[in-house]
């Protein structure tokens, strides 16, 4: 049997494979996108099988209430943990992603949200219950951030980058967003790596 190369998954006896993630995105932000991307990439170096969800949001979503977005992203990302029948151990989320914090706490997974809406009571209260390791990257110039809410979750993994719009950006420093777009590959590598196998 030949050895597995560095980006292969491990896998459970059945050949199923046994550390999953599912990367789920923001209203326009998709997998395909940088943060993204480069999560993916971070994932398959540590031999993590991942899974994109790219999904439709319905056309009426803007005139969705929060309860009704939180409903429906929940019910999207459960299906995709579901899906992977056990082997989901970690859940990575840009933006309304991060809406899905309730099922990554009451299903005890291990989270990395790329700024998560802190502006919305029902996240909060799912990061305040979750007890997997969870990593918060959130910029200090995105309005959906709020600092003192993320101070409070200091016993989660926490890197605010000061400045850094919803995209995790420098407004007017494209070099200066390339090297923030390295600083969170690094914590996110740093976070992957501390879940072990």
């Amino acid at each position: 049997m030949p050895t597995p190369g560095p980006f292969a998954a491990p896998t459970r006896h059945d050949g199923a494979p046994d550390r999953v993630t599912v990367v789920v995105p923001g209203v326009g932000y998709t997998p395909a996108m940088p943060l993204l991307h480069f999560a993916r990439a971070v994932l398959l170096q540590h031999g993590w099988t991942v899974q994109e969800l790219w999904w439709r949001i319905p056309d009426d979503f803007s005139r969705f209430t929060v309860e009704e977005r939180i409903a429906w992203v929940e019910a999207e990302v459960t299906r995709a943990v579901d899906a992977e029948a056990g082997a989901c151990r970690l859940l990575v989320g840009k933006s309304l992603g991060s809406l899905a914090c309730g099922v990554a706490a009451d299903r005890d997974i291990a989270a990395a949200w790329l700024t998560p809406v802190l502006t919305i009571d029902q996240v909060v209260r799912g990061l305040q219950r979750a007890q997997a390791p969870t990593l918060l990257v959130g910029g200090g110039g995105d309005k959906l951030w709020d600092p003192r809410i993320a101070e409070s979750l200091r016993h989660h993994d926490v890197l605010e980058i000061p400045s850094a719009d919803h995209s995790l950006e420098l407004a007017d420093d494209a070099r200066g967003s390339v090297e923030v777009l390295g600083d969170v590959v690094s914590r996110l590598n740093q976070f992957v790596g501390s879940l072990g196998r």
